[in-house]
């Protein structure tokens, strides 16, 4: 189960033009572009929905929604690039369990295994203490990173190349399974597709919003390109250099991405192969900005506050998805639910309500105490 512990501040990244990270250190910029990524993802979009017929808040309100099936916007990209994050992650917190336990395989395999099974019981937690009758179901966030980092975990023991070589055979048999098995209204429709039958006959029922459990292959890959840029991190070269590397590989996702959509049509809820290629395309893109920020120009004071979140961030999701009906009401009592600002009223009490779970953060990291499993 998670466990409160008290752990030491996170260390800082070497200076500009230095060797960068050691094999078992990890740069500031991780914690900040998690950190970011969290404040989306418990924020609930921020309040801007409620701009949906606003003349200029149409654009936002746009941004912090799914799209409907085919194409992809910021509130897209919240999911795949947490995945991703806990990829990056997985080499400097394996090297370290290695160098402070001297674990070998099995032991680390076992702590995987343990890992894994917390985080598809907590999925299913937040489901049973969610609105209406419980429904086991594996495409909460919590539950797809459990499958993906068991896999990864296994995959990232081959070599480089063969790591590469069976995220392609992911990729491919993801896209070949919806193409041997078509739906009435085609391959990637959003009902009667194989992923669909295969929810049907496992579960008996299809999940609300058109997301299928096989989803995990795919996304198997989003964590292992996390992994890959975590490998990247821990190798003791200089921060341009990395940062080369990183635009490189984002440059290269977006074009493949783009490309592959003209035949593998860019879809979020089925996690498709050019969604899932472009995707990581924009999250690396993302880490290498985050990374130029906070490592190379040193605006790491201004980045604290999202270093409050990105190191308690399993934390803060379970207070988001258990606690945040309950903290908005309250910080409604107290505020009339900002009705005296009229139609920016809803932004800000999601806005306050962010508040109140940003100071949570900084509260625990004051005293130096993290959630972790």
């Amino acid at each position: 189960m998670p466990v409160l512990t008290e752990v030491t501040p996170t260390p800082i990244a070497a200076a500009p033009g230095t060797a960068g990270l050691g094999s078992t250190e990890r740069s500031l910029a991780l914690d900040v572009y998690r950190g970011l990524i969290m404040v989306f993802l418990i924020s609930h979009g921020f309040g801007f929905s409620s701009l949906a017929s606003h003349p200029i808040g149409q654009y936002l309100a746009r941004q912090v929604d799914h799209v409907a099936w085919e194409g992809l916007v910021l509130w897209d990209l919240i999911q795949p690039a947490f995945m991703f994050m806990v990829g990056v992650a997985m080499p400097f917190a394996i090297a370290r369990r290695e160098r402070d336990s001297g674990a070998g395989f099995w032991p680390t395999f076992g702590h995987v295994l343990r890992r894994s099974a917390i985080l598809i019981f907590l999925s299913q937690l937040f489901v049973a203490t969610g609105s209406g009758p419980f429904r086991f179901g594996l495409i909460n966030v919590l539950s797809q990173i459990a499958l993906t980092y068991l896999l990864c975990f296994l995959i990232m023991r081959l070599d480089f190349r063969l790591q590469v070589s069976v995220a392609v055979g992911l990729l491919a048999a993801h896209w070949l399974l919806f193409l041997r098995y078509p739906g009435p209204a085609g391959p990637f429709s959003q009902e009667g597709n194989v992923g669909q039958v295969i929810d049907q006959w496992l579960l008996g029922r299809n999940y609300p919003g058109y997301y299928v459990t096989i989803n995990f292959i795919s996304s198997t890959v989003t964590t292992l390109f996390g992994v890959w840029a975590g490998t990247l991190l821990r190798r003791p070269i200089a921060l341009t250099e990395k940062l080369r590397i990183l635009l490189w590989w984002a440059a290269s996702c977006l074009i493949g991405g783009m490309l592959l959509s003209l035949v593998n049509p860019m879809v979020k809820r089925l996690w498709t192969a050019s969604f899932t290629i472009y995707s990581a395309g924009l999250v690396i893109l993302g880490l290498a900005a985050v990374m130029w920020m906070v490592d190379g120009l040193r605006w790491q004071r201004f980045a604290m506050p999202l270093v409050w979140v990105g190191t308690n961030s399993l934390f803060i999701y379970c207070v988001s998805q258990m606690c945040y009906g309950g903290i908005s009401r309250a910080v409604g009592v107290f505020t009339f639910k900002f009705a005296w600002l009229g139609w920016l009223g809803p932004v800000a009490l999601a806005c306050a309500t962010l508040g109140v779970m940003w100071w949570m953060c900084w509260w625990l990291y004051q005293r130096r105490a993290f959630v972790k499993i």
